[in-house]
């Protein structure tokens, strides 16, 4: 075939480190999320929808064929830690967690994990971030050893 195409969908999620609440502002998280839309694009990897609570972020977003998924999140991680730090002086220990989650989403399941993204303020009124993710890890058949999976 002479032309490559590809239609991958990821659920990405990631903590603050050791889920310090660093994105307790509607406004900031909000400007937060449009500046990874805005690194997601710049890496080809249409972003769908951006959510999150105060400790972690969700990404749900098409990965590029030329992209590698460990390079997608250390560049959704890096360009943004920057500019939180750059938000003012409460910011200044801003870090991402060492880690992530990256899951495979169906075509036919995307507006379910859209819904979900887009729910994470309620969702978390009733389950922290560790609960979440270890749910998302079972449902994906990905065995975690929580010795190495919080920071």
């Amino acid at each position: 075939m002479p032309q490559s195409l590809a239609r991958v969908v990821l659920h990405i999620v990631f903590s603050t480190k050791n889920r310090i609440p660093f994105l307790q502002e509607p406004e900031l998280r909000a400007r937060l999320h449009a500046y990874m839309a805005g690194v997601l694009q710049n890496l080809a990897c249409e972003p769908i929808l951006i959510g999150g609570a105060e400790d972690h972020v969700h990404i749900l977003c098409n990965l590029s064929r030329t992209v590698a998924i460990a390079g997608l999140v250390e560049e959704v991680k890096k360009s943004p830690s920057k500019w939180m730090k750059g938000q003012g002086p409460a910011y200044s220990d801003f870090y991402w967690q060492s880690g992530y989650g990256a899951f495979s989403v169906s075509q036919s399941n995307v507006e379910q994990v859209r819904a979900y993204v887009a729910t994470q303020e309620e969702h978390h009124r009733n389950v922290s971030f560790q609960d979440e993710l270890r749910a998302l890890c079972r449902k994906h058949g990905v065995e975690i050893d929580e010795r190495y999976v919080w920071d």
